[in-house]
């Protein structure tokens, strides 16, 4: 079932008068043992991304990103889970202000895929030289910061 994109404006501006408060998130940099980085194709953009969502009420960063693994990727976290950094700039996603979370951690997957195709299209491992130059939501740079060791400057 593919939903109109004139939905997603209009839950958009919605959400804006509603919420009008910051939404937290997390993104994750999952690696598998080879060193390949884990990413997820949007519905919504048909853009790669990192793999993550935002925190449902009670719930911990490190329970949200074990759920997001599990839902977008059919994945576990394996291990340490290494915070990155956080992002708040208000631009970065066009649907709400968003303050993301980046965590860094091995992930295991045997079958990646989405439990929910109308939201994540594909799932996919990426050696670094193939990862796309763009990403959605401008996590480019996210994930460079994890790649390097180079924590952000504050937002």
């Amino acid at each position: 079932m593919r939903i109109p994109a004139g939905a997603f404006t209009v839950v958009k501006e919605i959400l804006r008068h509603v919420l009008r408060r910051p939404v937290v998130g997390i993104a994750i940099v999952g690696r598998d043992a080879e060193g390949r980085v884990l990413l997820v194709r949007r519905a919504d953009t048909g853009e790669w991304a990192l793999p993550g969502g935002t925190l449902e009420w009670g719930e911990t960063l490190r329970s949200c990103l074990v759920r997001e693994l599990r839902e977008e990727c059919n994945a576990r976290a394996e291990g340490e889970i290494a915070l990155v950094g956080v992002y708040s700039e208000p631009a970065r996603d066009p649907r709400f202000h968003g303050v993301t979370v980046v965590a860094a951690c091995a992930v295991v997957s045997d079958a990646p895929r989405a439990e929910n195709p109308v939201e994540i299209r594909e799932v996919r491992f990426f050696e670094a030289r193939q990862i796309p130059a763009k990403l959605a939501f401008g996590m480019q740079d996210m994930l460079k910061n994890a790649l390097d060791g180079d924590p952000p400057t504050l937002e």
